[in-house]
């Protein structure tokens, strides 16, 4: 007697075959959808086919803990949604099997992807972003490749605003040439007949070589004192040589830059850093709060006048900070006023001080904790939509890209939507992580567990006809409560 079923090969067949179309389309989805938010970032820089793979390698590991809950949302509800249209699913309880027995090899599939997937959160994820930020920080700050357009200024290069009229076999034609290296007082205006832009052996400068202008510059740096003119210089030449910072080199920045983010960490590493920053965290606290007591509050004259330990029972009723004010002479209010607001103003800025020194650990530990909550529940995510996408297929019995795809994106749409308020709200220590983190957990979990159980008790939850007739009893009801009002109505008039 085998352990799998011939039944069981056949719905893991049908289910793994739509989850790996699936998962590639949502990949690829996903991947157009984040290469379009870094379009700015990566075209006109001259990088590499080799440095573009390795980065759309990085983005799909990173695309991965997002696309595989909709993935298997998506597979299940296909998979039941063509097995009840073809009435296998039928076929299959009219011979005594449950729904729950015909999931069960699912069931079992899901649940070792389940644990596959908090596996690469916790160890290929950490990597996979590490990598992929420290690359795009890498692209962004590589110069542009050098292409003047024609008709329009060209800002391409540090400092320098360059016009082109127009452009003859590499040779650029009427030139105007707004350089601002010095910064804006010290502004150079450049005008050339003709020119042309190269860059050097070791690519680390551009060599701008202008024929028949003339240049002007101000040198607001140098105007003498007590005069109001300001110097300026003016140039005529045939030929003008200039060199400009321009680095066309790619240089990777080294991948520690980002060692110490919540994104690059385990979950071990999380853990020792979420107890070394709320230690920090208790430790600031303390020491403010003595601080305050020690030095803000109880000090001055007034604590020392107002000794409540010498006269414990000392009579304060008469004792009105109005009328001690009032009674002072122009001069002594004018002066405690002055004192009053200088306080104030300190203390305001020793209160805003405190809140910086505690305000960044707290959102450092808010994200680390958050990102340690959202390796679990990205998982646990994914047997939430399991159990969504099976039971609701088999209820639909529709199968296809029609219906079971319009459900899916909107269930997924809004897990994501709930999923990242909790995180903005964990984030802003709104709420404690986990629950933000756990909030679309929390609520989708009912979902699946009502459909589950209408499915395995064959409820007709789409059916309109069902509906059609609750409402249609709804109306009986209102109708006969009507009559009898106004039969009541009538009987008290009589």
């Amino acid at each position: 007697m085998t352990v799998i079923k011939k039944i069981d090969l056949y719905i893991l067949k049908h289910f793994f075959t739509l989850f790996v179309m699936t998962f590639l389309i949502v990949i690829f989805i996903l991947l157009m959808q984040f290469l379009w938010k870094h379009f700015a970032d990566l075209v006109g820089k001259g990088i590499g086919w080799d440095v573009l793979a390795e980065f759309f390698m990085y983005a799909i590991m990173t695309l991965v803990p997002l696309a595989l809950p909709l993935a298997l949302l998506l597979a299940s509800l296909m998979t039941f949604g063509n097995l009840g249209e073809n009435f296998e699913l039928t076929a299959m309880k009219s011979a005594g099997i449950s729904l729950f027995r015909i999931i069960r090899p699912l069931m079992i599939s899901v649940v070792l992807i389940v644990i596959g997937a908090f596996f690469f959160s916790n160890h290929v994820l950490p990597k996979s972003q590490k990598n992929m930020y420290t690359l795009l920080f890498s692209i962004r700050h590589k110069s542009p490749e050098l292409d003047v357009p024609v008709g329009e200024f060209y800002s391409g290069i540090n400092g320098v605003n360059l016009y082109v009229r127009a452009k003859d076999k590499g040779l650029l034609k009427d030139l105007m040439i707004y350089d601002f290296s010095n910064g804006f007082d010290n502004a150079a205006v450049l005008l050339a007949d003709s020119g042309k832009i190269q860059t050097t052996g070791d690519k680390k400068y551009l060599l701008l070589t202008l024929y028949n202008g003339e240049s002007f510059e101000n040198l607001k740096q140098q105007k003498l004192a007590g005069t109001k003119s300001i110097p300026y210089r003016r140039e005529t030449f045939t030929l003008k040589e200039i060199l400009y910072d321009f680095d066309s080199e790619f240089n990777r920045y080294d991948e520690s830059l980002l060692q110490d983010q919540h994104i690059s960490k385990n979950i071990k590493e999380l853990s020792h850093s979420i107890d070394s920053i709320k230690r920090l965290i208790e430790v600031r606290s303390a020491s403010q709060v003595q601080e305050m007591l020690q030095y803000k509050y109880f000090t001055g004259n007034f604590g020392q006048q107002l000794s409540f330990e010498e006269k414990p029972d000392a009579d304060l009723s008469n004792m009105n900070p109005d009328s001690a004010f009032l009674n002072l002479e122009k001069n002594q209010m004018i002066m405690a006023v002055d004192h009053a607001i200088e306080r104030s103003k300190s203390m305001l800025d020793y209160i805003q001080y405190n809140k910086l020194m505690l305000g960044e650990p707290q959102m450092y530990m808010n994200r680390h904790a958050s990102e340690w909550h959202r390796k679990f529940a990205l998982s646990f995510a994914c047997l939430i939509f399991f159990f969504i996408g099976a039971p609701l297929g088999a209820i639909i019995r529709k199968g296809g890209f029609g219906f079971p795809v319009v459900i899916s994106v909107l269930m997924f749409v809004i897990y994501y939507i709930i999923d990242l308020t909790g995180y903005k709200m964990a984030r802003e220590n709104i709420w404690e992580a986990y629950q933000g983190m756990w909030l679309s957990s929390a609520v989708l979990f009912p979902i699946g567990v009502f459909l589950t159980y209408k499915a395995a008790v064959d409820a007709t939850l789409f059916n309109p006809e069902t509906y059609m007739k609750f409402f249609h009893a709804i109306k009986v009801k209102i109708y006969q409560f009507i009559r009898i009002s106004i039969e009541d109505e009538i009987e008290k008039t009589k």
